[in-house]
């Protein structure tokens, strides 16, 4: 999950840089998502090993 955020920020920026301002926001509103939706899963998942021990 957190190789797609990258590869997503990685599109952004060279998006930008050459100018498609369209495709960069929309990659970097992705690469948000998808590191938001990493850390939750990330957090469950230490909570989760906690709560077993």
């Amino acid at each position: 999950m957190l190789r797609w955020t990258i590869i997503f920020v990685v599109i952004a920026l060279i998006a930008g840089i050459l100018g498609f301002g369209g495709i960069a926001g929309a990659s970097a509103g992705i690469a948000k998502i998808l590191f938001f939706i990493f850390i939750v899963l990330f957090l469950l998942s230490l909570l989760r090993g906690v709560i077993k021990k």
